[in-house]
C-alpha cells in the first residue's frame, strides 16, 4: 500500500513536539503501510515496540505512545518517503540512491524541524550512517552517531544491538530519556 509523502507528513505533524529535542532518522516508511506514525497500527510494529521500551513506556494504545514519544520531545523523521523496500528488497544498492536521490528533501525537511540545526540527530539502520552521516555533517547537522552503526531493531541479533548502540550514542551526546522527560547537559537547549 502506497503513501503519499503529504500524507505522511500530515501523520507526523499530529505528535511533532514542542521544542523537539532530539530527531531520530530512519530509512523509510514501510512499503506494507505500517507506518510509525500512523496512530490506527499496531502497539506491536517492530520500530514502534522498540522506541517505546527505549523511552519506557507501556501504553494501551499506539496513539498514546505516540502522545508519550511527543512529551519526551522525541521525534522521527525518515531518509526518504518513498519506501525503500519496495521493489529493493535485499538490494541495498538501489535502497542507498533512493535515499541519496531525496537527500535534498530530507535536508530542506531537517532545515523545517531545526532552522539553527542544533536539535542532535541520531541516524538508524546501518545504510543509512553509511550513505548520510557525512553529508549531514557537512551540511552543518549535529549528528550524534560519530561512526556508530545503528541496526534497524529486526528481532533476533539486530535487537539487542539496536538498543546497545542507540544507547551508547545517547550515553556520548549526553542525552537521558527517562519515561517522558529528556535532558542533555546543556539543559533544555537541544
Amino acid at each position: 500500500m502506497g503513501h503519499e509523502k503529504s500524507i505522511y507528513i500530515a501523520l507526523r505533524r499530529r505528535y511533532q513536539p514542542v521544542p523537539i529535542r532530539l530527531i531520530i532518522i530512519a530509512e523509510s516508511p514501510p512499503d506494507s503501510g505500517k507506518y510509525f506514525y500512523n496512530p490506527e497500527g499496531s502497539r506491536g510494529e517492530v520500530l514502534f515496540r522498540e522506541m517505546m521500551k527505549l523511552i519506557n513506556v507501556t501504553c494501551t494504545s499506539k496513539d498514546e505512545g505516540l502522545r508519550q514519544f511527543q512529551k519526551a520531545g522525541l521525534f522521527l523523521a525518515d531518509a526518504t518517503y518513498t519506501p525503500a523496500n519496495k521493489g529493493y528488497e535485499g538490494d541495498d544498492e538501489q535502497r542507498n540512491n533512493v535515499i541519496l536521490r531525496d537527500y535534498p528533501l530530507l535536508r530542506e525537511d531537517l532545515l523545517e524541524l531545526t532552522p539553527d540545526r542544533s536539535v542532535p540527530l541520531i541516524l538508524i539502520k546501518v545504510n543509512v550512517v553509511v550513505v548520510l552521516e557525512a553529508r549531514l555533517k557537512a551540511d552543518g547537522f549535529r549528528v550524534l552517531n560519530d561512526g556508530i552503526r545503528v541496526p534497524f531493531p529486526f528481532p533476533g541479533k539486530h535487537l539487542p544491538k539496536f538498543h546497545e548502540l542507540f544507547e551508547e550514542i545517547l550515553r556520548r551526546g549526553g542525552i537521558a530519556i527517562t519515561g517522558v522527560t529528556t535532558t542533555t547537559r546543556e539543559g533544555n537547549r537541544s
